[in-house]
């Protein structure tokens, strides 16, 4: 007979998540709990996919905040389907890519910053050439390809 619900340790072990960060999880609302009499946490199993979701989130580098905005976007009382996650995913793609672009355009100009070592406000893109940028807030911005120099 299989256990329609965990305790912590189950889930921990299942997951590969320590129970200290099921704890927290659950205390930025990420997953949830139900207490039994004697007051233990314990957990619908579709909370593994929640946790596979979390867990492939943060190692690709998206914040707690975004993956929580995202799984409260995904219903409540059952297991989401393919089409959930598909949603899901489709705005982390787009988040990624981005990420990715910005990335690729990092790696391709820290080379003449770390060759001058000057981060020149006249001539380094990375450093916020002319201070154009300094509408977005004090300290530096990394000026994206195809803006206005």
């Amino acid at each position: 007979m299989i256990a329609k619900e965990l305790g912590v340790g189950e889930l921990a072990e299942r997951s590969g998540v320590a129970v200290s960060a099921l704890h927290f999880y659950e205390a930025k609302g990420l997953i949830h709990s139900v207490r039994t009499g004697g007051n233990q946490r314990r957990y619908a199993r579709s909370v593994l996919r929640r946790l596979a979701v979390i867990k492939v989130a943060q190692r690709v580098g998206l914040p707690l905040a975004e993956i929580a905005k995202a799984l409260d976007a995904l219903p409540s009382g059952r297991t989401p389907t393919v089409a959930d996650w598909r949603r899901l995913s489709a705005a982390w793609k787009r988040e990624l890519e981005e990420r990715i672009k910005t990335l690729i355009q990092l790696r391709d100009q820290l080379d003449g910053c770390i060759g001058c070592g000057c981060l020149s406000l006249k001539a380094c893109p990375l450093r916020n050439s002319g201070d154009e940028m300094a509408q977005q807030g004090a300290g530096p911005h990394f000026k994206s390809l195809g803006q206005d120099s």
